[in-house]
């Protein structure tokens, strides 16, 4: 594990319990039925960084299978409580299934990672996905790539995603839009939302 990776999971370990307390009972229901619209029920979903695992409770709760992973001991420790399933302790890096999931979920957490490491996170995205499988991702609005409030973060504009997303050949980006912040006093900031459809390539 590089220094980035440590930082970044130190301050989600040192600072669980305000996380959690800031995203756990926020309202995110349009964006994750959004999300579910495009999967058949009971659809199997990897929930990819899950922090308090507000959406793999919900989603659960909606009939469909889910697997839930996050990189941060307190936070698998504090998730696995929450929704009663055993949540996985892994890097995004470690994710090695094959052709297992119809949706990855990945909300606000890959953006912890550089491009270079993106770049390979989403190949072993697709790789997990089914045919014609999808993700959900979304990352700050703006070009900043650098430490910010204690971890660190690449944002994207439409612009830039499209273009960066050009060079992994089996992920269409199918739709985007742009949001404001839901959790309290940071409705100020943008979000960068995205979903991505996995493709065959010939």
């Amino acid at each position: 594990m590089n220094d980035l990776h440590n930082k970044t999971l130190d301050y989600y370990n040192k600072n669980a319990p305000e996380f959690i307390t800031s995203t756990v009972t926020v309202d995110f229901t349009q964006t994750q039925d959004h999300f579910l619209k495009l999967l058949a029920q009971a659809s199997r979903i990897l929930d990819f960084g899950c922090g308090s695992g507000r959406d793999t409770k919900y989603f659960l709760s909606k009939g469909y299978r889910v697997d839930a992973i996050d990189g941060s001991e307190k936070l698998v420790e504090a998730a696995s409580n929450y929704t009663g399933i055993e949540v996985r302790r892994m890097l995004f890096q470690e994710l090695d299934e094959v052709s297992k999931y119809d949706g990855i979920w990945a909300c606000s957490s890959i953006l912890h990672l550089s491009k270079e490491e993106l770049a390979d996170v989403f190949g072993r995205m697709s790789a997990a996905l089914k045919p014609e499988g999808i993700v959900y991702t979304s990352f700050k609005y703006g070009e900043f790539e650098d430490w910010r409030s204690g971890r660190y973060f690449t944002d994207f504009t439409e612009e830039t995603f499209v273009e960066f997303v050009k060079n992994i050949r089996t992920l269409d980006v199918e739709e985007y839009w742009i949001t404001n912040d839901v959790r309290q006093d940071k409705g100020e900031e943008k979000w960068l939302n995205l979903i991505l459809r996995k493709r065959e390539v010939i």
